[in-house]
């Protein structure tokens, strides 16, 4: 049943079927398999995937996302970052780093901030002699800490399919998140610390303080969505009206959200809710499906005849979801997998919010490689740089998150231990 399933679902997605589409029929071939094929059970199947409180959050959050890219929001967290780091040795490769890591707690989107990104920043690192190839790799590298930072989609994705509280999967995130920034750092400025002509002149302290002051109010917004949660003020779907809500304002304070360009952020919002949902509900039919078929208590007596060892356990799943990442987007990974594997976690004591965490940022590493690589196609599109150079640009970027997820993996309190603490 689980070669039927993945055998079906990849082959349809290699023909070039939706997602959406290829989850519904792969699971309607296990059905008929089984004798249970019934229409109106995979109707109530789909329409239960969307009839979820939590979901709300996403439309909300992506929102948020559309009013920072057309409200000049973008621009003075970049200016701020300029001001603080742009005198360094690779300086504007510092500034794509903190500004990825700001903008990660405003839209927890992956795609929208390296656009942001890129569209700003990749013109001004070629007018410097930027290596192109690589300028762009770290800019898509620090893309993907859109998911892991809070407020992170696939981590409200997870948190419903799961069952596990997204709070704590936010919480998760901060410190893995903060682990990303330092390794880009660290290997970025390993690759540009004798750079001279790539410097921008230092900012006197009167010039940072304006800087600061013009990007204040954004900066405030991650900060409200973490003390917010932590604090038990509002749930993660009303964080995510509250953000959409103090994006809008700072907006019109600023007055820098021309009018004819609202409509255009509720269409894209509309859009972009409307294909998530689309997968949301086609996982609830598919998840149904696996669980009839049994395949999760198949496959965990099939590991428990490999190893009883739970660290051993997660490297094996990890390299599993790597190789997944490379072929499949983020959010359908998660949708399609987490049923699968929900009973084996739960065999082995792993903590849920933990493994989420952990499959998050495996699969937003898959963002960034080819051949299905959402992030790195972005990144492409907006410098024209070719997919084959970009790979190799990114390639020092995509070695320090490997090294990341390995030490995360071995040594699950460095989450842990601050997640149960931030979300108590």
């Amino acid at each position: 049943m689980l070669v039927l399933f993945l055998g079906s679902l990849f082959f349809l997605l290699f023909l070039g079927v939706p997602v959406a589409i290829s989850m519904i029929l792969s699971a309607s071939l296990m059905l008929i398999k089984l004798d249970m094929f019934d229409v109106q059970l995979i109707t109530e199947n789909f329409v239960m995937g969307t009839n979820n409180f939590p979901l709300m959050a996403i439309p909300f959050f992506m929102l948020t996302g559309e009013i920072m890219k057309y409200g000049g929001i973008s621009e003075r967290i970049i200016n701020f970052a300029m001001s603080m780091v742009g005198h360094i040795k690779g300086g504007l490769g510092y500034v794509a780093i903190i500004s990825g890591l700001i903008f990660a707690g405003l839209s927890g989107s992956a795609v929208a901030d390296t656009a942001a990104l890129g569209a700003i920043l990749i013109p001004m690192m070629v007018a410097r002699k930027y290596d192109p190839a690589r300028s762009t790799g770290l800019i898509c590298a620090a893309g993907i800490i859109s998911v892991v930072i809070p407020p992170s989609i696939p981590m409200i994705i997870y948190g419903i399919t799961a069952g596990a509280s997204i709070t704590k999967l936010f919480m998760g995130g901060v410190i893995p998140g903060l682990f990303m920034v330092v390794g880009l750092w660290i290997i970025w400025r390993a690759l540009y610390r004798n750079e001279e002509n790539s410097t921008f002149e230092k900012q006197t302290a009167q010039q940072r303080w304006q800087a600061f002051k013009q990007a204040f109010l954004p900066l405030l917004l991650p900060a409200i969505i973490i003390v917010g949660l932590r604090g038990g003020i509002f749930t993660p779907t009303e964080a995510g009206v509250v953000a959409a809500i103090y994006a809008a304002g700072v907006s019109l304070y600023y007055r820098s959200l021309p009018f004819d360009k609202i409509v255009e952020v509720f269409i894209n919002t509309i859009k972009t809710t409307a294909m998530v949902m689309f997968v949301a509900a086609a996982a609830m039919v598919s998840g149904f499906a696996v669980t009839v078929a049994q395949i999760p208590m198949e496959l965990v007596e099939f590991i428990k005849g490999i190893t009883d060892n739970p660290t051993i356990l997660m490297l094996v799943i990890m390299i599993f979801l790597l190789l997944i990442g490379c072929v499949m987007d983020l959010i359908p990974a998660v949708l399609i997998f987490v049923p699968v594997l929900l009973p084996l976690l739960r065999a082995y004591h792993i903590d849920v919010a933990y493994f989420g965490v952990m499959m998050v940022i495996n699969l937003s590493i898959g963002l960034i490689t080819p051949p299905v690589g959402t992030v790195l196609y972005v990144g492409s599109g907006v410098s024209k740089v070719g997919i084959g150079k970009l790979s190799k640009g990114i390639a020092p970027f995509l070695a320090v998150y490997f090294v990341i997820l390995i030490l995360l993996a071995i040594f699950p309190q460095i989450v842990i231990t601050p997640m149960n603490w931030l979300s108590q």
